[in-house]
């Protein structure tokens, strides 16, 4: 396991060292392979890893189509970036397709899947759309006619119940299935209530609240398909956690009992697993040293937990509120580490130091990961109330801006006196400095540092002349 777990590092450090183009074109041929049916060793591995890599980039890659992407197309709103072992209303993890398609072409349907998948890759090369969207359909209904029968057999037998779980082979295997089984079912409905929503919405407004709720009203009868629509309408939002203000309006009130009785509830549910998905990943941006360059994340999670604070009143025993607090509080625990380590990597990086090899210079890397991680510790104190972190993020910008008060001066002087050996190196870290004041302090700040800079090198070169 120890050798595997090495391999799976080794392939995310070489897909993360790719340019996003290169990393487009893999996954373009991957495609294509699958389109012939390839399907070699650790296929599925990369390309797991390369929907990871690409899921924050500017440049994704320009999928191909394939059987097995054609038919789960009424998913795509449904799916979600998280690992498969953590429960989300009306979703399914990302990846669980891969085994879940396995399973239908090993074991739930395997004649049927053997000729859908020939009949769709003709349709697919010979760019028959109508006539590919039919077939989709076709083998999508004797799917979900299947998995029922199959989750009907299970259901009165603990033997069949457990085998079914292991060739589905997910973590949650027969809740997976349902739920696929359910969104194909209601694709119709599903298309039908999506054609009828905004592109996208900007902001959740009581107007736009009351525009769009007769719609969800609709559905409420049938409680999968009302789950399906608050994910759509989710799915819209330039703010995702504004989802809870249905239920809110559905209660009249902010209270947090009453709005758990009203069925809108799942809205504040569905609300707040994703931010705890949003927590798991800020872990891993952390773990692999990547937080400091998405700000935007911890933004996220902030608001969210803000909006669920000042728009729902919770008690402290309150379920939602437990979780809300824990989700607090891992946020908290999650960036002590980085938040604390700002301060002493400012000084290691610029401390004073005679040992200068001749012509060395500050790791550029460094210094900008470094930068990165002082503009994150500012990004944590316009959030630091919200998530539990006030006390360590004011200790260590007071800790920044002291040692850079105290020591930049004194730092740019050096320049005056710095030798052919280490004009280099000096030079490296009074840049460094005015990167970090401009963080701290402002441009302003960091122009006039500057421009001190280059008075002082220029002193130094006339003194060398002389």
């Amino acid at each position: 396991m120890a050798g595997e777990g090495l391999n799976i590092d080794k392939l995310r450090e070489y897909l993360r060292a790719l340019t996003p183009e290169a990393r487009a074109m893999l996954m373009a041929a991957l495609e294509r392979g699958a389109l012939r049916g390839e399907n070699t060793a650790g296929t599925n591995l990369v390309f797991q890893e390369l929907r990871k890599t690409l899921r924050g980039s500017v440049q994704s890659a320009a999928r191909g189509d394939n059987p097995s992407r054609r038919f789960f197309a009424p998913l795509e709103p449904f799916l979600i970036n998280d690992a498969p072992q953590f429960a989300h209303e009306g979703r399914l993890a990302r990846p669980s397709l891969s085994p879940i398609w396995e399973w239908i072409c090993r074991d739930l349907a395997p004649e049927e899947a053997k000729t859908y998948i020939a009949e769709m890759s003709r349709l697919l090369v010979a760019n028959q759309e109508l006539e590919a969207d039919a077939a989709a359909r076709a083998f999508q209904d004797l799917v979900v006619q299947r998995v029922y029968a199959a989750l009907g057999a299970a259901r009165t037998d603990d033997k069949a119940k457990r085998q079914l779980s292991a060739q589905i082979g997910t973590p949650r295997a027969l809740d997976d299935v349902y739920r696929l089984a359910s969104i194909l079912r209601a694709r119709d409905a599903i298309s039908a209530l999506a054609g009828r929503l905004p592109s996208s919405i900007k902001n959740l407004t009581g107007d736009r609240i009351q525009a769009l709720k007769p719609l969800l009203d609709t559905t409420s009868t049938q409680r999968e398909l009302f789950t399906f629509a608050i994910i759509l309408v989710m799915s819209r939002l330039q703010h995702p956690w504004q989802l809870i203000r249905f239920a809110t309006k559905a209660a009249g009130s902010d209270d947090a009992v009453r709005v758990a009785e009203t069925n809108y509830a799942v809205a504040v549910t569905i609300v707040l697993q994703d931010m705890e998905r949003m927590v798991r990943t800020l872990s891993e941006d952390i773990r692999r040293g990547q937080a400091a360059a998405r700000p935007m994340l911890l933004k996220t999670i902030h608001d969210a937990a803000r909006g669920l604070r000042s728009e729902i009143n919770m008690t402290g025993d309150m379920p939602w509120a437990r979780r809300l607090a824990a989700i607090r509080t891992e946020v908290a625990g999650l960036l002590r580490g980085e938040v604390e380590s700002a301060a002493g990597r400012v000084r290691r990086l610029l401390r004073p130091t005679k040992d200068i090899a001749p012509g060395a210079t500050l790791d550029p890397g460094e210094v900008s990961d470094t930068e990165n991680l002082i503009a994150y510790v500012g990004a944590c104190r316009n959030f630091a109330s919200e998530l539990a972190i006030s006390e360590m993020t004011q200790r260590a910008w007071s800790e920044i801006r002291q040692y850079l008060e105290t020591n930049a001066k004194s730092l740019v002087e050096s320049l005056r006196t710095a030798g052919e050996a280490d004009r280099a190196y000096r030079e490296s870290v009074v840049d460094a400095t005015v990167r970090f004041c401009q963080k701290v302090f402002g441009q302003e700040f960091a122009d006039l540092l500057a421009r001190a800079a280059e008075l002082a090198a220029a002193s130094d070169r006339k003194a060398a002349r002389a």
